[in-house]
């Protein structure tokens, strides 16, 4: 998939936001309070969970070669192309949670009347609207963003350059003080 969404664990305040705003996004009403009175309320298709003193939101990463469609007997869990996200197809789920056995992120859930799955659509109808998904809206310290797959990577090869540079630099500047250290016929050798 050519875009996901990314979590910077540092920013994340365990507020839950993004799991509100999830349910919110998911329910008949698409409006907080009227939300609160359906029945079955609304779940959310991200967790924010513990782990030491960090939290971290946990959604579907949307695998290439997703295990939870490969296992699938009925073909509920699907992709329509290969830059799509796995979505459900909630009336052909017959509720086998073969799914949630092979998830490797344990992401995905029993809907609340137990007959059918649910897990993170990446809110695709938003996409489709050119709007971000609704736990990135939600987000109020940015830890999470939708990216472009290359634009993680580039990041990433930026802030290694960087590192790189940081440490030579800082080598030349202990050879410098050595050098200095030594007398100033040391720098001439």
């Amino acid at each position: 998939m050519a875009r996901l969404i990314a979590v910077e664990i540092e920013k994340c305040l365990a507020c839950k936001s993004c799991e509100l705003a999830c349910a919110v996004a998911h329910s008949t009403a698409r409006e907080l309070l009227a939300a609160l009175g359906e029945s079955p309320r609304p779940r959310a298709r991200v967790t924010v969970m513990a782990a030491g003193e960090m939290a971290v939101p946990l959604q579907c990463r949307h695998c290439e070669d997703a295990p939870c469609i490969a296992i699938c007997p009925t073909g509920a869990l699907q992709k329509s192309d290969p830059e799509a996200p796995v979505t459900t197809r909630p009336e052909l789920c017959i509720g086998c949670k073969s799914c949630l056995l092979v998830c490797p992120f344990g992401v995905i859930s029993l809907s609340a009347e137990g007959k059918a799955v649910i897990k993170c659509d990446l809110c695709w109808e938003r996409l489709e609207q050119g709007r971000q998904p609704a736990c990135v809206d939600a987000c109020p310290t940015r830890a999470l963003r939708l990216c472009d797959i290359e634009e993680i990577a580039a990041e990433r090869r930026r802030s290694a350059a960087q590192e790189v540079a940081a440490g030579v630099e800082g080598r030349r500047r202990s050879l410098r003080a050595g050098l200095r250290w030594l007398g100033p016929d040391a720098e001439k050798e």
